[in-house]
């Protein structure tokens, strides 16, 4: 199907026109002022990067909150209990693995009983990476990224949600990546599992209208945390299970798995944290559906607008317009 040069410069005007709408709209902004003391908020992955910094910020503003991480007992809860102590700050530390449906129910059962009510916000932080060609990623690995990065904040999503609807009000932030709007070879299956993250939270945020939860996703760039440690021993797991039938017509990229080095990246991880406080702190039903977060290039903002107006586009005047029209019309 062929494109003429009118219709081309109706959809540039309209691209352009929306991301007119959207810079007047309200952007999350930082302070060390910011107060949220009242409010609740449940964060996975709270071991080290993003998660840790995270919960460390919102406590010392006042927040009430749960700081979840796997495999407890382990000297990352010891270290931010003890830190709470010490600095009295109103945070807890829970044992949820996001790949269990019994530990995510019972987790946020307790965070609900200790909050006294519906959870205020939930941060999907908890996430994996492993390193590979698609055709070495066997299904082990597959599958564990997918449990982790996808099917872990649907099990949270569903658990916090119906206390959520019955308040009236909550707040979704969903960490995603610049990899969940563009792909980058021999990064496996996190791609894949970032643009189902991506696709699973725009359709949550329309459905979420109604009852006046909003969901948000924050897409970081390249940040320099433990996620690096952590996906190098999954990388060279798969590695030294692959069979050589896959393995061979890779052999630069194999040989590079299991030896990747996040650390020479300069970008502050605080930076996330900040722009989950001050999406926090926006008022309810002006929040962004999307939230590119890293100094520089930022790849996806592009992506993130023509998408935005495709959406209004097919579905504006549809049943589900009014949906639609409430999360890209803000």
């Amino acid at each position: 199907m062929s494109l003429d040069r009118r219709a081309l410069l109706a959809g540039a005007a309209a691209t352009a026109a929306l991301a007119a709408q959207r810079a007047q709209a309200v952007e999350p902004v930082y302070t060390p002022q910011l107060n949220f003391k009242g409010k609740s908020v449940l964060i996975t992955g709270c071991s080290s990067g993003f998660g840790r910094i995270a919960a460390e910020l919102l406590a010392r503003q006042g927040a009430k909150v749960f700081a979840t991480m796997r495999g407890l007992p382990r000297a990352e809860a010891d270290s931010l209990r003890m830190m709470a102590l010490k600095d009295r700050l109103d945070l807890h530390v829970i044992e949820i693995d996001v790949t269990s449906d019994q530990q995510v129910a019972e987790g946020v059962a307790q965070a609900e009983l200790a909050a006294g009510g519906a959870i205020d916000v939930l941060v999907n932080n908890a996430g994996i990476g492993i390193t590979s060609p698609v055709e070495v990623q066997d299904m082990e690995a597959t599958r564990l990224m997918f449990e982790t990065n996808v099917f872990g904040p649907h099990r949270m999503a569903r658990a916090v949600l119906p206390g959520m609807r019955k308040k009236g009000a909550g707040q979704i932030i969903q960490i995603s990546s610049q990899l969940g709007r563009v792909i980058s070879p021999y990064s496996g299956h996190y791609s894949a599992t970032k643009f189902a993250l991506e696709a699973m939270s725009e359709q949550l945020a329309y459905e979420l209208v109604p009852h006046k939860i909003d969901v948000s996703i924050i897409e970081p760039g390249g940040y320099p945390t433990k996620v690096w440690v952590n996906r190098n021993a999954y990388s060279q797991a798969l590695k030294e299970r692959a069979e050589a039938q896959h393995t061979d017509g890779y052999p630069q990229q194999v040989a590079a798995m299991g030896t990747e080095d996040g650390s020479g990246r300069s970008n502050d991880p605080a930076d996330v944290a900040k722009a989950i406080a001050g999406l926090i702190a926006l008022p309810p039903g002006t929040r962004p559906l999307r939230l590119p977060v890293a100094p520089g290039n930022k790849p996806q903002v592009p992506i993130n607008e023509v998408t935005a107006r495709v959406q209004v586009d097919w579905l504006g005047n549809s049943r589900a317009g009014p949906l639609v029209r409430a999360v890209h019309e803000r």
